[in-house]
């Protein structure tokens, strides 16, 4: 989405599981956007070498399935064994997948998750730690009675089945909630830093408030503070603007790249750039509106309704809920190398997440038994996708 900067801007600080999310006054800042303005700089690894624009079509086959009867599933991480952990956002469980058994089994339950039935509350997006081998943590982003939050639990496959989740440690807390727009995708950079999309809790205004978490793409260390190098010093907020961020990648050469829900007509992929305003409320898709980054592609939201997001084989691959198809969108540098093309549009009903486990391959979760598919039956599916 595309929206002019604010002039006086509250700054949001990071927080333990103890204390509140507390704005502070910062010093005066601009966001960047189409007009050329200069966004503020951050620091970013160093970049790899441009590979060769994308072929403007490609494919993608399921090659097998590697999960069925899943209820709900939303946040899917890819541990350093190769095994995978979903979560079900409806009842907060979380489970561990062998994808060689093709086994399910629950390692915990995330205390204090609340989801409203036909709501898109619940337990949302999962990551690990970058440091897992060692510190061994898993974080979520769920909703409660009051807030979405952030918070990291230890997670030890020797205790037994059902209790190898640790306490919760919240990180951050007081993102606003709401039955629908709660964002929740998270996913840790390139630059070691973890990154989450939000929604605006169908409060629209809240997109243009830099007093709230909400709306925006949040930049924290693993701690939940701001880093000293975020657009505005002492705030967590990246980029404002935004309607509900489900999805989050990044590309070869460490560009962040975030998928966006519009509301009646159209459905985005987005270039983040640090500090930039996306336009939400004020612009929906494309508007060449001074003050506001315009989306590199758009969809209308029966083709879309876009969640999660994956980059391989120099494309971004995007989940379609509504759409009930995966998109894939081939990349020259920061511009698409051609039309978007689409594949599976139906054959496995509403798609959620996808992860790139290697350059060529993709798991893919099916969104049927969220209450607003038809679910299959063996659904809920993670599916295993061979692409080009």
């Amino acid at each position: 989405m595309a929206a002019a900067g604010t002039s006086a801007v509250l700054l949001l600080a990071g927080c333990s599981s103890s204390g509140p999310l507390l704005p502070t006054a910062p010093p005066s800042s601009s966001a960047a956007g189409s007009t050329g303005a200069s966004a503020p700089a951050t620091s970013q690894p160093a970049p790899s070498a441009s590979p060769s624009p994308a072929p403007a079509k490609g494919t993608a086959k399921v090659t097998g399935t590697v999960a069925t009867g899943l209820s709900s599933p939303w946040g899917l991480v890819q541990l350093p064994d190769g095994s995978l952990l979903v979560g079900s956002r409806d009842s907060g469980r979380i489970s561990r997948v062998d994808v060689d058994k093709h086994t399910v089994t629950q390692i915990g339950t995330v205390p204090g998750v609340a989801h409203t039935q036909g709501g898109e509350n619940g337990l949302l997006g999962l990551a690990i730690s970058p440091s897992f081998g060692s510190d061994h943590l898993l974080y979520a982003y769920f909703s409660t009675e009051s807030d979405n939050r952030i918070v990291r639990m230890l997670y030890d496959p020797s205790r037994p089945r059902g209790e190898q989740l640790g306490a919760p440690d919240t990180i951050l807390r007081g993102i606003p909630t709401g039955t629908l727009h709660n964002g929740g995708r998270i996913a840790f950079g390139p630059d070691g830093m973890l990154y989450a999309g939000t929604g605006e809790t169908g409060q629209r205004g809240l997109a243009q408030d830099m007093k709230t978490p909400a709306g925006k793409i949040l930049r924290m260390t693993p701690d939940g503070q701001p880093p000293k190098d975020n657009p505005t010093p002492g705030s967590l907020v990246y980029s404002p603007g935004h309607r509900n961020v489900q999805g989050l990648a990044w590309d070869a050469q460490g560009n962040l790249w975030a998928s966006e829900f519009g509301q009646d007509t159209w459905d985005e992929l987005n270039l983040i750039k640090p500090g930039g305003n996306y336009g939400w409320p004020t612009v929906e898709g494309i508007a060449h509106h001074a003050g506001f980054i315009d989306p590199v592609e758009q969809w209308h939201t029966d083709e879309a309704s876009p969640s999660g997001i994956a980059y391989a084989a120099g494309c971004v691959w995007m989940a379609g809920l509504r759409g009930e198809r995966l998109w894939r969108i081939p990349l020259d540098g920061t511009k698409p190398s051609a039309a978007p093309q689409s594949f599976f549009n139906g054959t496995y009903g509403r798609l959620r997440s996808v992860i790139a486990i290697d350059d060529h391959t993709l798991l893919l979760t099916t969104s049927n038994t969220d209450n607003r598919g038809t679910p299959k039956p063996a659904d809920d599916r993670i599916l295993r996708v061979s692409v080009t």
